[in-house]
């Protein structure tokens, strides 16, 4: 394998690089020695992750030996003879730890098949979720905190042998294989080690964490200020890599804010209630005065939630569609009213704890299902975002909102409107903030999509000094890239909130993927901006015929003569089967493909790889902006205005405009990149909508992008143009790969 010298650095490459792979690695290498932080976009299909990978463990390796105990030779048969290096020895070395975080358990699967594919053998671990990894009989069939409930219960009860004898055979398990964690291993091999060893992979994972030169995580575990207190990393001078780095922002935000609704609010109220009624008949029949066991503390925490309940329900709210809005720190003058303060908030959260157990033992006692979910643990994680920290000053950057919802069965019954009560965080800086101030020297964000850049890293709020937009490595004859601002008649093709509806664009926009689904071979994606715009549409298309046409067809009809169409469902629980129905319907010898008829932001524009035939051409069909009439939106883009106005004079900030047409922006880069995954990959993408001529949204697309996107002024022309761009794709030497292996769902 080539080796490349880089910043003074020997890294190992598994294949000839590319220059933009040199300088990448370079970038990652740059950060690492001046701890500083990163903000690295490379298409998809440029070796992004292998590159990353060879890059840091080179840099690390040149500090000092990994922990393995093994040589760094490739293969399990090499360093047999070597002594092997113990969790506390490692750990005592001082060497930083890289954790590398992706968006999901698959993404990072694939990572570590890349971490396989190189030479070095750092000491690794991964860590997953109980649903992942848990391999009880009856535990692993639950979700979410009805599963880590149950986990919890089942660990800590040894009478009676009601206990998880899994996690009785971890300790043992762990001292007698020091190897583990040597070569790469992923968690379908925790799972096989638990399977036929006995132990419990979700606590050896937990184990195995605490001594690696390298852990990989789902990026979630690392922003829930819970799960990271939880885990064993020495922070200090440890480098973190966020993988698939496109949604950060959101998911920081998300990850710092609460929504609660009265429906909740009610349930929580009925479990105190519950446990005022089950610690009473447990003082009676025990004759105990434990504290634990004090009715008057869940007495206390029912009439808070009441007073809480009748709090947001007397709220002014002169209008449902503004809401009732007050800036960040009202909250605490709200809390502050019912008496809850800093100190009192401590006292609840250990009350709603007790309670937790209490239900618990309750429901396991009364031979209930196991696993039942304490609806008063929410009540404790938003106390705890709230007043994290004894500290106010976060709260400058949120805004509380009330505002009327769907009424529930319950709150009807009681006469009252259903309320949510929000505490929304404009600033997702605030999560990464955090990660400096435990000493982390470097933090890389990378993806193959992050334009626009300069918006994201203002959304972080960290100092990015190093930045890089690579090129793709493909060449210009293996994409079509162009934006069609009219249709086959003329109309010209805008998908604003004034024109979406109008019947002339609806039509002249079917007709146009008519073209489309002609001209393009094997799997066509269409991304529309909402789901609203994609129904309407597909609602007229199979009710309208071609104008000024004899042709009795319909639109809907002519489309699928030339693929099979399939259409991305609302609920989640339906997209496994939606893509299973894509995949067979491409693989029909008997047809011409098949076209995905999918939304901006959805499940099919973020997480799945369409490469070779899954995916030869992408239509956007309009800007993806979000309503400007959503609370969140419309008070997310007054905060940024606020921010703004004293930063003018330094042209620093951004305002809200720029921040709601740049969040589109990078919604049409996220779907574009669905297709051409890798080298030898082509395909087209294709922009219907007017809009995309101006200057300033052609910039937010990604760098690599932009020099290959050409404007037509005639629909003619693209039909030439795209039509000969795949007679010719045709006779490129491009092995047809086996398409099951190409679409990998995220």
């Amino acid at each position: 394998m080539p080796i490349y010298k880089i910043r003074g650095i020997d890294v190992d490459f598994p294949f000839e690089a590319y220059d933009c792979q040199i300088v990448y690695m370079e970038k990652v290498i740059q950060s690492l020695q001046d701890k500083c932080n990163a903000l690295l976009e490379s298409p998809t299909g440029t070796g992004k992750t292998l590159c990353l990978l060879c890059a840091a463990l080179a840099w690390r390796k040149s500090l000092g030996d990994f922990s393995t105990g093994k040589s760094e030779e490739k293969g399990r048969n090499a360093g047999n003879n070597q002594l092997d290096v113990s969790p506390s020895q490692s750990a005592s070395t001082g060497l930083p730890t890289i954790v590398y975080t992706s968006r999901t358990h698959s993404q990072l699967k694939q990572v570590i098949q890349e971490l396989k594919r190189t030479n070095y053998r750092p000491k690794m671990g991964v860590l997953g979720s109980r649903e992942q990894l848990c391999i009880h009989d009856e535990v692993r069939t639950l979700r979410g905190r009805a599963q880590t409930n149950a986990c919890h219960a089942l660990c800590r009860k040894r009478a009676n042998n009601n206990y998880c004898s899994h996690y009785n055979h971890v300790s043992d398990y762990v001292k007698k294989n020091p190897n583990l964690g040597d070569d790469p291993i992923d968690i379908e091999d925790l799972v096989n080690i638990g399977r036929t060893r006995g132990p419990c992979p979700y606590y050896i994972s937990r184990e195995l964490h605490k001594a690696v030169d390298i852990l990989f995580a789902p990026y979630n575990y690392l922003i829930d200020r819970g799960n990271r207190k939880s885990l064993s990393i020495q922070w200090q001078n440890s480098i973190l890599i966020f993988d698939e780095a496109h949604n950060l922002e959101s998911i920081c935000a998300d990850a710092a804010s609460f929504d609660l609704p009265s429906s909740l609010l009610s349930a929580c109220i009925s479990e105190a209630k519950k446990c005022i009624d089950i610690s009473i008949g447990r003082r009676a029949i025990e004759k105990s005065n434990e504290k634990t066991l004090n009715p008057d503390n869940f007495a206390i925490l029912r009439a808070l939630l009441l007073k809480l309940e009748k709090r947001i329900a007397e709220v002014p709210i002169e209008s449902k569609e503004l809401g009732f809005t007050q800036p960040g720190p009202y909250i605490y003058e709200l809390l502050a009213d019912l008496n809850i303060t800093h100190e009192t908030a401590t006292m609840l959260v250990d009350t709603i704890d007790e309670a937790a157990l209490l239900l618990e033992d309750a429901d396991s006692g009364s031979h209930k299902a196991k696993g039942t979910i304490c609806r008063l643990e929410s009540m404790s994680d938003i106390l705890k975002i709230i007043f994290r920290d004894g500290d106010k000053t976060h709260a400058k950057f949120y805004r509380v909102h009330v505002q009327e919802v769907k009424a529930n069965a319950v709150d009807a019954f009681k006469g009252m409107a259903s309320r949510m009560l929000s505490w929304w965080c404009f600033n997702p800086g605030i999560s990464m903030e955090e990660f400096s101030k435990m000493g982390v020297a470097s933090i890389i964000l990378t993806s193959g999509t992050l334009s626009p850049m300069n918006s994201f890293a203002l959304e972080l709020n960290i100092e990015f000094p190093i930045r890089l937009e690579n090129p793709h490595v493909i060449s210009p004859n293996q994409i079509w890239a162009g934006v069609v601002p009219t249709g086959p008649s003329g109309c010209s093709f805008n998908s604003s909130y004034r024109n979406r509806d109008s019947l002339e664009y609806k039509q002249e926009l079917g007709n146009a993927i008519v073209n489309f689904a002609r001209i393009v071979p094997d799997g066509l994606l269409v991304f529309f901006p909402s789901y609203y715009l994609l129904d309407q549409c597909i609602g007229c298309w199979k009710n309208m015929g071609h104008a000024n046409s004899t042709n009795s067809s319909t639109i809907w009809e002519r489309i699928c003569k030339h693929k099979q169409p399939v259409v991305e469902p609302r609920q989640s629980l339906l997209f496994s089967s939606s893509i299973e129905d894509y995949m067979t319907k491409l693989n029909d010898t008997c047809t011409s493909g098949a076209v995905f008829f999918a939304v901006c932001r959805g499940k099919v524009s973020e997480g799945l790889d369409f490469a070779d035939h899954a995916g030869r051409a992408v239509v956007i069909t309009g800007m993806p902006f979000a309503m400007r009439t959503d609370p969140k939106v419309r008070l997310k883009r007054e905060y940024l205005d606020q921010q703004d106005q004293p930063q003018k004079k330094e042209c620093k900030g951004m305002t809200g405009e720029e921040w709601y047409s740049q969040q589109a922006s990078r919604a049409v880069n996220q779907a574009v990149g669905r297709v051409i995954r890798h080298r030898l990959d082509y395909g087209a993408i294709i922009f219907c909508d007017e809009r995309f001529t101006h200057s300033n949204h052609l910039g937010q697309m990604s760098l690599w992008l932009q020099p290959h996107i050409k404007c037509y002024s005639k629909f003619g022309d693209v039909v030439f143009t795209l039509t000969r761009f795949f007679r010719d794709g045709g006779m490129r030497d491009i092995p047809r790969t086996k398409l099951t292996a190409t679409v990998r769902n995220g």
